[in-house]
């Protein structure tokens, strides 16, 4: 189908209308399709109160190209959104590719836009893609002059444009943007310059100007002249309809609402904005009789600032700065991980060697809170907030490449289950980082301590469980990077005060470009018992290696017993192969923790064993992706397929010294082993 407005004419064009209610197919009150005044931008309105907005349109047949991957289903749903326009009408329309599975467009009756295809494996349909995607791209929600950062982490939020501040800071603080930003310094007339203001959605309520404005220069003239024109936008639509301009000049008049700074979606536009203070021909601020007067002042304090480094380092204090130094050094490790822009200095600290030394009293034994097999976790108070500090021992297997991989890498990361980095510290041979405090450590501290076993009730465990499966899906599939963490374990999920678990531990995680699915090493680390097989015996890892280890852990929080116990699982010689013939026998649900055994939802268990059976599969492609499985811990299913045999394996030893070169453990007690499949 496609959604249309007719030239001449004044229907409103076509719209998708919503349900009344869930159960109620009569009209609703939602209502989306073109807008009728500028037939260039695409609304959502309840009633007529617009409630999403996209951005104007820039000309192009093809708006945009969706990737998207099914639960569970091994092609994907690629889908191209268009814009035709003619001498008759312009109108919306989306292809498929070849193979793609019944795809449709869904206004719900609370209001929100969704696109959903129909799933094969579930028999459901499955959504695609939401909007809004943020709060904060609501039409209007920042005010006048505030824009909705979209490229913000870890959620997009409100921020004033160039020039302005909040109209009301306490508002703003607290949450509240309506009232929108005002001008640092208000405007002088004609002869402001205007600041660039690329990968914006331009705003709503402009001008279309034509009139022979060809030219992105013809355009910026015409807003220059115009002393009330406080913004211009311009567009080629070489792509739009025969006899019409080829060219968009928006022009603005009043308060710039509803604005977005968009990610690597389409729509995007530069917004020249109109700025007290900026030269007219050039955009740079024109430099006032202050600064003329300071630039003298400020060369003197620099030369004075000069003067006294040269002293100090002439004294003998060589390692004033050892720390940033390393930090720009390491900063070069992004370029080999192709991660893009290391993090700015405001957003990561870098704490001095001597500030730790002092929360942790001189890494005193009363502040150990832990040992691992790359040093000691100590406690500590920094900035007044309690934090875990990981002092990597100097004989540590972590070594610069892992510490800045982790550094790198948890940055960039946010997530309510993944552990968040604080700072770090490199001072001569000592590297440390800084995290958030978990008071309840880690989850294998208590899961396999009996007298805090108690703790951890079905509830808990089930929501343990979801909780991690959703900080792999971040992981894997809706951070900007697709990292594999290499080394998920009960050791490195941690559990805060309300026991929700969080994700740790990044020395061995690698990034996948977009198009990458798999990988191969000859360097094998991780922990015996997690590792998947084709990981363990080829050092080859995917996405479906943390499965595989997730699968493991699973079994682990239903059952309370270690993955490689043989004195808990009936003579078996691992959790997996005892979970598997418990299974296959149908007794499942005799797998629980005795301490909950009483207490548990038969239900939830069983299912949660059929999805660990799923995940621990020899066959990678076999094992479901973490969409999926968060899919089904969240909403349940009687149609899982059921599970094939896991891989069993043989192991033997061998001397340390023959494999120094290629394994490495994440923890002192692993016993080396050479494995094979049988």
């Amino acid at each position: 189908m496609k959604l249309r407005v007719k030239y001449n004419t004044h229907d409103g064009g076509d719209r998708l209308v919503s349900w009344k209610g869930p159960g109620d197919p009569s009209s609703g009150r939602f209502s989306f399709g073109f807008d009728p005044t500028t037939f260039l931008q695409v609304f959502v309105w309840d009633g007529k109160r617009p409630v999403l907005r996209s951005a104007p349109w820039t000309g192009d047949l093809v708006i945009s190209e969706g990737r998207y991957q099914q639960a569970n289903a091994s092609t994907g749903v690629i889908m191209y959104h268009a814009i035709l326009d003619n001498d008759e009408e312009i109108y919306i329309t989306y292809s498929l590719s070849d193979g793609t599975p019944h795809t449709r467009f869904v206004l719900t009756y609370s209001g929100e836009f969704q696109i959903q295809s129909w799933n094969n494996k579930l028999l459901a349909w499955e959504v695609l893609v939401k909007l809004p995607s943020a709060e904060c791209s609501l039409y209007g929600y920042c005010g006048p002059y505030g824009y909705c950062d979209q490229t913000a982490a870890p959620v997009p939020t409100c921020k004033c444009l160039d020039g302005f501040e909040p109209a009301s800071t306490e508002e703003w603080t607290g949450g509240r943007f309506s009232m929108g930003c005002r001008r640092k310094e208000p405007l002088g007339g004609c002869g402001d310059g205007f600041l660039a203001l690329p990968g914006m959605k331009p705003p709503d309520k402009f001008t279309l100007v034509g009139g022979g404005k060809s030219t992105l220069e013809e355009c910026a003239t015409e807003c220059s002249h115009n002393c009330s024109c406080v913004a211009y936008a311009h567009a080629n639509l070489s792509s739009s309809r025969s006899g019409g301009n080829v060219t968009r000049c928006l022009v603005w008049g009043g308060e710039l609402v509803d604005t977005e700074k968009l990610g690597a979606v389409f729509g995007r536009n530069t917004l020249y904005l109109r700025l007290a203070g900026l030269d007219v021909t050039d955009g740079k601020r024109a430099e006032s009789n202050a600064g003329r007067i300071a630039l003298p002042v400020l060369a003197t304090v620099l030369v004075l600032l000069f003067i006294a480094f040269a002293w100090l380092k002439f004294k003998g204090i060589k390692d004033i700065g050892k720390s940033e130094q390393w930090r720009k050094r390491k900063n070069l490790s992004f370029g080999e991980l192709d991660v893009g822009n290391p993090p700015h200095d405001h957003e990561f600290p870098f704490v001095r060697f001597e500030e730790i030394a002092i929360a942790t009293h001189n890494f005193s034994e009363t502040c150990k809170i832990g040992h691992g097999g790359f040093g000691k976790v100590y406690k500590g108070m920094l900035g007044g907030q309690e934090v875990a500090i990981k002092r990597l021992s100097k004989d540590s297997q972590q070594g610069t490449k892992e510490f800045s991989n982790e550094v790198i890498l948890i940055a960039r990361l946010q997530h309510r289950n993944l552990v968040q980095l604080l700072g770090c510290c490199a001072d001569r041979d000592e590297k440390l980082l800084i995290y958030e405090y978990m008071p309840n450590k880690s989850l294998d501290a208590t899961l396999f301590d009996d007298s805090r076993k108690l703790l951890l009730d079905w509830s808990t465990r089930f929501n343990i469980i979801k909780g991690v499966a959703r900080g792999l899906l971040y992981l894997h599939q809706d951070s900007r990077l697709t990292i594999i963490h290499r080394d998920l374990k009960a050791g490195n999920v941690l559990l805060d005060a309300e026991m929700k678990p969080k994700i740790a531990d990044f020395g061995m995680a690698r990034i996948f470009g977009d198009n990458q699915q798999n990988a191969n090493t000859q360097r094998i680390v991780g922990t015996y018992g997690y590792m998947a097989p084709e990981y363990a015996m080829e050092g080859l890892f995917s996405t479906k290696s943390d499965v595989y280890s997730f699968g493991v852990l699973l079994l682990e929080v239903v059952t309370g017993i270690r993955r490689n116990s043989n004195s808990q699982t009936m003579g078996f010689p691992s959790l997996i192969i005892y979970s598997w013939n418990m299974w296959k026998e149908g007794r499942a649900e005799e797998l629980p923790d005795s301490s909950i055994m009483d207490t548990c939802s038969v239900d939830e268990v069983v299912l949660c064993v059929h999805v660990a059976l799923l995940c621990v599969e020899e066959n990678p492609d076999d094992r479901p992706l973490m969409s999926y499985v968060v899919f089904v811990l969240e909403n349940g299913s009687t149609t899982l397929p059921d599970p094939n045999s896991p891989a069993y394996f043989a192991r033997r030893r061998i001397e340390m010294e023959q494999i120094r070169e290629d394994i490495q453990t994440s923890a002192n007690s692993f016993t080396l082993t050479e494995i094979e499949g049988r």
